[in-house]
């Protein structure tokens, strides 16, 4: 037995299951058209963020009656943001600082020998009866996949040059029993591409190792954007505080996470590609069939007790978006405060149902920020990781960033179109759909919806008395009430001492001594909708 200092996807499931949060589904599911579609109505049904959990499938089978040993897992790595929270090991409010402190020092890996990822191997003519083909992976998104994908994967490369390695998160399409596709064609910076062309212009294959199911720590560093040259086992040692074990592969030199639950071994061809897809996307639209690169499978090696997780991806919200939003909010935020030295920015929110977090950011002030610093904001949210960001808009603090309507409200009534927006042009595209026009760069949308000066108050009734009537509405055992912002009313700072005064007044039934008052203050000859503030002073 290795040894090892931080827990392995058993150890995580155990960790799930103590905190009410895996449900294990003992009937028989068809993976390939019940699965996916199970899992994901926690994410399309209306059940909130909190209620979601990871299933755990034990009794699979597949569209023709196969069954499988292996179970599945889906939603185990961030069906929730405390479920990722418990994989990182951390309080949720440190997973930020967690991933910045270990970008920053990496902790290199360890090597050993006799690892549990390797108590199963299968090589040579023993891939066509133990291939891909006996593993329960399975479709997901029955009805436009074209076939069972891995989607929860870490595929590691080395760079040809300087023998670092790369761990990036590329689906993987099951072809045959030793024949997989590597969609690695993901965006232009990805670590596996670049090493890819390095290969191509050897004229050599390129090793590679497509990892499913690794320690929590390691798992989320597939989705992460590091810099170039920065090993994602060193970063993921960094998180747990200790070394990452790993192990050399048994037919190429690379070395793979000891714990991993399988890894599928390979050679991927830089002559030809095939096509591959469609497979629907995080984006929210199916990616249709495109040439993408081929792995023929060398060996695969695995846990006996192997435990086979599947991400929930596609239309967002979604188990990739979670990853991606717990780690990446933080880490913008800490982009703006402490590398761009941004004043009054408050909170970093992506939206994630449907748009998938990249395309929308919406950035909270302090009442007061100067517009030079929204602005600066605005251009340091739309360049982050290379860049990020369609549509920037920046509110203030009274503005939910999670409430559209209230995004909406701010755009519509604190944002002037010809002073409060820009655009930048000569944008790279990133993930998405093809467009029908053929354009080759995209653009951002920077609004800034903050206030640009005092507004009359929100039109609500006054905090205390929107408390008095909660109390109530629930001693009439009405249901159960969950407040959307704004709730209340608030001073936006165009309100006076005497008109608070009349408020008040009015609320403990003195209406008509205002109405008295102001038939004292009556005059002629003044336009409608005039201000009595403005016509006193004009006295």
């Amino acid at each position: 037995m290795i040894n090892r200092a931080y827990p392995d996807l058993h150890d995580h499931l155990a960790a799930l299951q103590r905190a009410g949060l895996l449900l294990t589904i003992k009937e028989p599911v068809c993976k390939d058209t019940e699965m996916h579609p199970l899992v994901r109505w926690q994410f399309r049904g209306g059940i909130p963020e909190k209620d979601r959990k990871a299933f755990l499938f034990t009794n699979i089978h597949d569209a023709k009656g196969r069954t499988y040993d292996l179970p599945v897992v889906i939603g185990a790595l961030a069906a929730t943001p405390a479920i990722y929270a418990i994989g990182m090991g951390v309080a949720l409010d440190r997973v930020g600082p967690t991933w910045s402190r270990a970008i920053a020092n990496p902790i290199p890996p360890r090597i050993v020998t006799g690892a549990p990822c390797h108590e199963v191997v299968v090589t040579g003519d023993e891939l066509d009866r133990q291939g891909l083909d006996t593993l329960p992976i399975p479709i997901s998104s029955p009805g436009f996949d074209a076939a069972p994908f891995l989607t929860a994967t870490g595929c590691i490369t080395r760079d040809p040059d300087t023998g670092v390695q790369n761990m990036g998160t590329y689906r993987s399409q099951l072809k045959g029993p030793r024949r997989l596709g590597v969609k690695m064609f993901v965006s232009l910076r990805a670590g596996g591409l670049a090493h890819w062309r390095k290969y191509k212009a050897r004229g050599e294959k390129m090793p590679a190792a497509v990892v499913v199911g690794c320690p929590p720590a390691v798992a989320y560093l597939g989705p992460q954007k590091l810099a170039e040259g920065v090993d994602e086992l060193g970063v993921a040692g960094a998180i747990v505080g200790h070394p990452i074990n790993v192990v050399r592969a048994q037919t190429v030199d690379l070395l793979v996470p000891a714990e991993a639950e399988l890894v599928i071994e390979g050679l991927i061809d830089t002559e030809f590609l095939e096509p591959e897809g469609p497979f629907g996307e995080s984006h929210g639209y199916v990616n249709l069939e495109e040439y993408n690169h081929v792995m023929e499978v060398t060996a695969i090696t695995r846990r006996r007790d192997a435990v086979i997780p599947s991400i929930i991806s596609q239309v967002t919200p979604s188990e990739s978006s979670v990853i991606k939003r717990v780690a990446y909010e933080p880490m913008l935020l800490e982009h703006l405060r402490d590398h761009l030295g941004i004043k009054g920015v408050i909170r970093a929110s992506m939206h994630e149902p449907l748009t998938n977090l990249r395309k929308i950011t919406i950035l909270q002030f302090a009442r007061g920020v100067p517009e030079t610093e929204v602005w600066r904001a605005m251009y340091g949210a739309a360049s982050f990781q290379a860049p990020w960001s369609k549509y920037v808009i920046a509110v203030n603090e009274d503005i939910d960033p999670e409430s559209p309507d209230a995004v909406f409200w701010a755009i519509a009534y604190r944002a002037n179109p010809a002073l409060d927006s820009q655009i930048l042009p000569h944008r790279e595209r990133g993930h998405g759909p093809r467009s029908t026009r053929g354009e080759t760069e995209d653009s951002a949308l920077l609004i800034d919806a903050t206030l640009k000066g005092d507004l009359p108050p929100v039109s609500l009734p006054k905090r205390e008395y929107m408390e008095r009537a909660k109390a109530l509405w629930e001693r009439l055992g009405l249901p159960a009430l969950r407040p959307e912002a704004p709730w209340h009313g608030y001073s936006l700072g165009d309100w006076s001492e005497r008109e608070d005064a009349l408020a008040a007044l009015a609320a403990k039934g003195g209406w008509q001594e205002i109405g008295a008052s102001a038939a004292q203050r009556r005059r002629p000859d003044v336009a409608p909708n005039t201000l009595v503030r403005d016509a006193d002073a004009e006295d």
